[in-house]
């Protein structure tokens, strides 16, 4: 016989050997002990879960001769032939090449026929969700009402497809997808079996790998020890097989992301892409890796969640106390959008570089959370230069002064000139003005004027009402309150005195406030005066 493939040779022959499950083998064990078997299951849940194994343990165990304890024994005539493949009595059908009306009539026509041999005649509809809607009308009497000899085993991974009267007349069981620690302890019980040397590391990778599905670890374990025949099977070795990316790169990714370093991050971008890594996996596991660092951030009791070697977790809780969670959130929203759709790109390299541009420069990005990230870096920049103003300050940072000014040891202050106090009709003219006065403005102030709204309070004070606290009160006091100040003071030659407001989005302007952009007042500027 031919080399079988490990997830055929390794499936599993009875109740106990299922893994993840329990919830279902339990209760399929207790009905056949009790007597008390169903004549229709509808086993719902993504791939490699185990419901055609189930289902085929299922249909050994209603016919065995001696069951042992609810699972079939395995060493009688009926049991061994339902193995082989070559019962009579157990049909498997594939909905997907077998779902017109004509093949459901032909089951329909078996099932009066009693089994020569055995309890039960038993059918397996795999992915029975693809059938045609006149397939599920022509089988719903049978189902619902089959001969006492004959059961159903539905099978399908996209239950919502299914008609609500096939639901109805079947016994609902929904498989679980396997956990990370499950599938790796197969998956030793596997390596030993054949006696393959492979490093926990690189058998715990594989089981993330698999996300939740039994069958696709041990294909990647085929894969993996097809490719490394002969030699132990190492975390980097099953790396590059896979066409994964080490942690130590997602760090290095995420470092250049936070610190806006563009890059950086596309240097590295370029070196995964030369390495002949997979883009679409690349994107999904530094998901997982900013999952893992979001937990470990939120919490110091993460190191059984995060899942994750202790060499990496030590510089991942380094790297989450530098970080901030709601950029970390942020970073995991566009990746999982980038995730959907990279998996139908042509060009899925500059679609990654897009984001990676747009993320280390957020002024690109117009969505709501974006602005978040702008001030966490206006901020750092704001710190920075408050840091190398103390240290003028303090004479620790030595200022370079004109010859002009040789022996003064200091630039001579300029005089600053006193304006005119603004009155409303400075202001209005600013109000009417707004649209050329914010196509002056720099980023990223002219980005955050865009979103105000402009009032007049008492004492003839200028209101700047933003919808985001954060900008209200960023542009309250500080170096971006004077920048903002030198702007309205320039525009009308005058001082203007102003505030800054906040207003919930979902709160009606005018209700709370004077709308001056809505009053047109025609202001005749000195120059016009003059011309007329």
């Amino acid at each position: 016989m031919g080399y079988v493939a490990l997830y055929r040779k390794f499936r599993p022959p009875v109740f106990e050997d299922v893994k993840g499950q329990d919830h279902i083998v339990t209760t399929l064990k207790n009905q056949i002990k009790s007597d008390r078997v169903g004549h229709a299951y509808l086993f719902c849940g993504t791939r490699g879960t185990g419901k055609t194994s189930v289902a085929k343990i299922l249909a050994k165990a209603v016919n065995c001769e001696h069951p042992i304890d609810g699972s079939p024994c395995g060493e009688c005539e009926m049991c061994k032939e339902i193995a082989a493949g070559n019962s009579m009595n157990v049909i498997e059908i594939d909905a997907a090449s077998n779902n017109g009306v004509d093949n459901v009539r032909e089951i329909i026509e078996e099932v009066s026929y009693s089994p020569t041999k055995g309890k039960k005649k038993v059918y397996i509809i795999d992915e029975v969700h693809m059938l045609s809607a006149g397939a599920f009308n022509a089988l719903l009497k049978t189902l619902e009402e089959p001969p006492s000899y004959v059961m159903f085993i539905l099978a399908t991974t996209e239950v919502q497809k299914i008609p609500i009267t096939i639901l109805s007349r079947c016994q609902r069981y929904d498989f679980h997808r396997i956990t990370i620690d499950n599938i790796e302890g197969r998956l030793r019980e596997v390596v030993d079996s054949e006696g393959i040397k492979v490093e926990d590391r690189a058998l715990r990778y594989i089981a993330k790998t698999a996300d939740g599905s039994m069958r696709d670890s041990l294909s990647l374990l085929d894969q993996c020890v097809a490719f490394n025949y002969g030699q132990e099977l190492t975390y980097d070795k099953v790396l590059n097989v896979l066409g994964a990316v080490d942690t130590e790169v997602f760090n290095r990714l995420f470092s250049a992301l936070y610190t806006q370093d563009a890059n950086a991050a596309l240097t590295l971008l370029a070196d995964i892409v030369i390495q002949g890594r997979e883009l679409t996996q690349f994107v999904n596991d530094f998901v997982w890796y900013l999952r893992n660092l979001m937990l470990v951030k939120a919490s110091d009791e993460m190191e059984d969640v995060v899942d994750i070697s202790s060499d990496n977790l030590k510089s991942l809780k380094e790297q989450a106390e530098g970080a901030d969670t709601d950029t970390i959130i942020r970073y995991i929203r566009i990746f999982s959008e980038l995730s959907s759709q990279i998996r139908y790109a042509t060009q899925k390299r500059i679609l990654i570089e897009i984001t990676l541009i747009k993320m280390c420069k957020p002024q690109m990005d117009k969505a709501e959370d974006s602005y978040e990230d702008r001030l966490r870096i206006l901020e750092q920049h704001d710190e920075e230069n408050s840091k190398l103003l103390k240290g003028i300050k303090s004479g620790q940072v030595a200022v370079a002064t004109s010859s002009s000014f040789a022996g003064a040891g200091q630039i001579a202050p300029k005089e600053k000139k006193v304006l005119d106090r603004a009155v409303p009709e400075d202001i209005q003219r600013i109000v009417n003005g707004w649209a050329k006065l914010l196509a002056r403005m720099d980023n990223p102030m002219k980005t955050y004027m865009q979103r105000a709204r402009l009032s007049l309070g008492n004492g003839d004070i200028l209101q700047i009402v933003f919808d985001n606290k954060q900008l209200s009160e960023k542009y309250s006091g500080g170096q971006y309150a004077e920048e903002l100040q030198q702007v309205l003071d320039g525009a009308i030659g005058k001082h203007v005195e102003y505030e800054t407001r906040f207003l919930p989005a979902e709160q009606d302007f005018e209700e709370n406030y004077v709308n001056l952009q809505s009053i047109n007042f025609d202001i005749v500027t000195e120059d016009e005066e003059k011309e007329n």
